[in-house]
């Protein structure tokens, strides 16, 4: 069984004039990640505008916990008005490099979709 679940986010503005709301959402995320039980790593780039998100934790379960609440709940609401992007997560046996990360997600990312509504409870 992998060690790890890792996570790769990328998401493009829809346009510049999305930055501030964007951003305003972003960073409480990238902070709820880092503090989020089960993370193990968090990290931001920036390739080709695009905005990835790469993150990994001990278990599937653990990011779960993390994705439908807090400041990550609202920037899922707040995605299709200002951005578009793709995502994957996969089970891995290390932690990968940002290349490693990046070529899986160009591989296997699907588009993003905002899977929640507000009766969406957490798992």
């Amino acid at each position: 069984m992998a060690r790890y679940y890792v996570s790769v986010t990328g998401l493009r503005l829809k346009s510049w004039f999305h930055a501030v709301r964007f951003w305003r959402h972003a960073i409480p995320s990238f902070n709820q990640a880092k503090a989020a039980e089960g993370n193990i790593l968090t990290d931001t780039r920036t390739v080709r505008g695009v905005h990835h998100t790469l993150t990994v934790w001990t278990s599937e379960t653990a990011m779960k916990r993390y994705l439908y609440r807090g400041a990550h709940r609202q920037a899922i609401k707040a995605f299709p008005l200002i951005a578009t992007g793709s995502t994957c997560g996969y089970h891995a046996d290390d932690i990968p490099s940002w290349q490693e990360a990046l070529e899986y997600w160009e591989r296997h990312g699907r588009d993003y979709e905002t899977p929640m509504t507000d009766s969406t409870r957490s798992p």
